[in-house]
């Protein structure tokens, strides 16, 4: 039977670290790896408030203690997978790890567990820390007072939120053996009240008290939650945080940037899925999200030219902007069959991961179907959506237009020049693009199709064929006719039949006031790469009105 307990962590960084490197090497690099461990639910990082050293402490709850001792989490520890960064700055740390095994957890009637918590929720909660050491013979009575009386008195406490007793875990016989108390409070709390007083004044504690060989009471404030995905956005403005940084597998880095810093990760759906992100925008961890899904095809950069224009107006810099690469880009894209349900989900997933209780969404083409779907799925996670381009039920001619499309692609046999995996290749690619974009931009601007088009090239073929099959069969009509999340429709005043289509769409929207369908002159499918200003004035009009 597996022990569940406790990775107990301490932190004093040494005056030649600075503060925002420390911040941006524990939120985004060392924190994130390990709530992707299967058997780290959570993890928080706590500050005193009494002014004494160390002054951090980490904690991971861990479900089975003996998955500490095996290689997947020892690997973590091991100089092959840290990164310079973080030898460089550990090297600039006191730290102190233990390790416990759970003994008691008592909680409140109506918990609700940290991590499941916003972040501004969170903040405030106090962690009340003590750790003993006594006689063997007396383990039993302290064990004894604290289940019968002193967390029932505890429980009295205004704010009282939960009580979990540790002992030194089983896994680390060579460490001295120690009991540890952790108390959550929430900020408003009776602390140093009458009932606090009582619990601290019987003669039970009186003589617990007596025969403890050493004791230490520390006192913290909630400071950071951790996610399975780096957030950290404030400690990258400061000039302070060296960077560019990548981890050793190149899938995270960090852009330090004093006007817009970002980080790039991946999430890994329920179903063992990884989805590429990138975070930039304000540094403010409450500040709002706007999350950008793309068309089947494409990668994240097509809202290049967009995000730029958008956060250089002083209006939007409160704004985070949360960008992705739907499924379908590689060939990674899961056992399951793609549909426009299970592409809703992986936003949940990306906002769950970044621990974004809400955010506005904003799609084009499949992930305009895909903003408009989760809108109507998860209308408590949406706080407003801009869906482009797109349908709202699956025309019958698609199948047979998007297998004749992946014929195309077979029959080239274009492959990636490193991995040698099956890609879209010039002909499908030329096609495509040449659809989506007005021949005025060929003449214009053609360095914009053609950045576009070399991202569609090099997209995966067996991606593209599950990921096409989302555009196959679908249909949300029914669904808009329920609506709750206010909305708008937008579509390239150029994208052949979308602008009549999504007329209808806007009046199908049964949310309260109405939507409304707004035309970007001069553009084709994807209105945001060609006529990146324009689609910013709609998008402005919209979230300032």
């Amino acid at each position: 039977m597996a022990t569940s307990g406790l990775l107990y962590v301490t932190m004093q960084p040494r005056p030649s670290l600075p503060a925002a490197q420390f911040h941006d090497w524990y939120n985004s690099e060392h924190g994130p790896l390990r709530l992707r461990l299967p058997f780290i639910t959570n993890g928080f990082r706590y500050r005193a408030v009494d002014g004494a050293e160390p002054e951090w402490v980490a904690l991971y709850d861990i479900t089975d203690m003996d998955e500490l001792t095996r290689e997947t989490y020892l690997s973590l520890r091991g100089d092959t997978i840290k990164t310079p960064r973080e030898k460089a700055t550990m090297a600039q740390i006191d730290v102190g790890r233990k390790l416990y095994d759970l003994l008691q957890d008592e909680k409140a009637p109506d918990f609700k567990p940290l991590e499941d918590q916003a972040d501004t929720t969170a903040a405030g909660h106090i962690l009340i820390s003590n750790t003993s050491t006594l006689p063997a013979d007396k383990e039993d009575d302290l064990k004894a007072w604290y289940k019968e009386e002193h967390i029932p008195m505890l429980a009295r406490v205004p704010g009282w939120r939960r009580s979990r007793i540790f002992v030194t875990a089983s896994i680390d016989p060579k460490a001295p053996r120690e009991f540890v108390a952790l108390h959550e409070f929430t900020p408003q709390n009776g602390l140093g009240g009458p009932e606090h007083k009582a619990s601290m004044e019987t003669p039970w504690r009186a003589r617990v008290s007596d025969y403890l060989t050493s004791k230490t009471r520390r006192v913290y404030n909630w400071a950071y939650t951790f996610g399975p995905a780096p957030r950290e956005l404030s400690s990258l403005a400061s000039p302070d945080t060296i960077g560019p940084w990548s981890s050793n597998d190149g899938r995270t880095r960090t852009l330090p940037d004093q006007s817009n810093p970002a980080v790039e990760s991946y999430i890994t759906t329920p179903d063992g899925v990884e989805i590429p992100y990138r975070l930039e925008g304000s540094t403010d961890p409450h500040a709002p999200v706007i999350v950008l899904s793309n068309s089947i095809l494409v990668d994240y950069s097509i809202w290049d030219s967009f995000v730029k224009t958008f956060l250089a107006d002083e209006r939007n810099k409160q704004f985070r902007i949360l960008r992705y690469n739907t499924r379908g880009r590689s060939a990674a894209a899961g056992e399951n069959p793609i549909n426009i349900d299970v592409l809703a989900g992986d936003i949940i997933a990306l906002l769950d991961a970044l621990r974004i209780p809400q955010a506005i969404l904003i799609g084009v083409s499949l992930g305009g179907v895909t903003v408009l779907n989760a809108s109507l799925l998860y209308p408590n996670r949406v706080k407003t959506f801009i869906s482009c381009d797109t349908n709202s039920s699956a025309p019958e001619t698609n199948r047979k237009a998007w297998n004749d499309r992946a014929a195309i692609a077979e029959s080239e046999g274009a492959t990636h020049p490193e991995t040698k995996e099956p890609v879209i290749g010039e002909e499908l690619s030329e096609v495509t693009v040449r659809r989506w974009f007005t021949e005025k931009s060929y003449e214009t601007q053609p360095d914009v199709p053609a950045k576009v088009k070399e991202v569609v090239r090099a997209n995966s073929l067996v991606g593209f064929k599950k990921a096409m099959q989302a555009l196959c069969a679908y249909d949300v009509r029914e669904r808009m006719q329920k609506a709750t999340v206010k909305g708008l429709f937008v579509a390239g005043d150029s994208d052949g039949v979308l602008p009549k289509t999504m007329k209808q769409m806007a009046e199908d929207l049964k949310v309260e006031g109405g939507a409304e369908l707004k035309l970007v002159p001069g553009a084709g499918h994807l209105p945001m790469v060609e006529q990146p200003e324009a689609f910013k004035g709609i998008v402005n009009e919209f979230l300032h009105q």
